[in-house]
């Protein structure tokens, strides 16, 4: 064992998933995971109705205070996973050892039945053992794998062709190299369109709130985005001026109105 499993603790037996392996949670048309590890952010965007998932990462959770280890990592999960099931919620394994990515793997698919667990493309090093991981968890062992890190559609097609059930590509990144992420999504869409491959694509490294409508029109099924950025597609300035102009216009109508009766009141008298 690997010291991620505390001394003396076992795998737990894995809960039966529902029929059709690599078939999403609730929300297979998808949309919009939102990108963070903020219960409150979480709790706010899914009484909306418009989020279809939770993505999360070492880097996410630990920006959210989550630094005591695998029992916080845990009982963060856990009430992520509480609040928006059925939605899926991604959680990354914290190494690129190949018999611990497993066990990792097996051990957090085992916290909750929507959780799907992310892999990277390949090691820090580029090491490959990576792939055949995520063959081996999503064929062996039934579990759903988003395979991310991302940056090319030849990338995201070998993960698709290794079983995975998510793809995701770095859009905003590939942007910062100079490329279009556009071009790139649309490249994956036809080619998994064409051998009929099962992976979703995820588009993350949102940098701003064009990416996220523009990214679903290259063909992307899902863009994850930070809870700012879902703010900034819901309030706009000139949508603040119109409301205020509504209510404004309300409230002289019932003053209006009231005046009118006061009137016909006293004329009664």
């Amino acid at each position: 064992m690997n010291g991620f499993l505390a001394q003396g603790e076992t795998l737990k037996q894995k809960k039966p998933r529902p029929s059709g392996r690599g078939v999403s949670q609730k929300g297979e048309d998808m949309a919009i995971f939102l990108d963070t590890g903020n219960i409150k952010d979480i709790q706010t965007f899914h009484k909306m109705g418009i989020i279809r998932g939770v993505t999360t990462n070492p880097s996410i959770l630990f920006k959210e205070g989550v630094v005591g280890g695998l029992k916080e990592v845990k009982d963060r999960t856990c009430e992520i996973a509480q609040v928006i099931a059925p939605l899926p919620l991604s959680v990354e394994v914290t190494t690129n050892d190949r018999i611990q990515m497993v066990e990792q793997a097996l051990e957090m698919s085992s916290w909750a039945s929507n959780i799907n667990v992310k892999i990277t493309i390949h090691g820090p090093n580029g090491e490959l053992d990576n792939l055949e991981v995520v063959h081996e968890l999503e064929s062996k062992h039934d579990i759903r794998v988003n395979v991310t890190a991302m940056m090319s559609a030849q990338q995201c097609l070998l993960a698709a062709m290794a079983g995975a059930t998510y793809v995701s590509i770095f859009g905003g990144r590939v942007n910062n190299m100079g490329y279009n992420a556009v071009e790139e999504i649309k490249k994956l869409r036809k080619l998994l369109d064409a051998f009929q491959l099962k992976a979703k694509i995820i588009v993350g490294s949102t940098r701003e709130i064009l990416n996220i409508v523009e990214w679903l029109e290259a063909g992307a099924h899902i863009v994850t985005a930070a809870p700012q950025f879902l703010q900034g597609m819901i309030v706009h300035p000139y949508s603040k001026e119109t409301v205020k102009m509504f209510l404004d216009d309300a409230e002289k109508g019932e003053r209006l109105v009231e005046s009118i009766n006061r009137a016909t009141s006293l004329s009664k008298k």
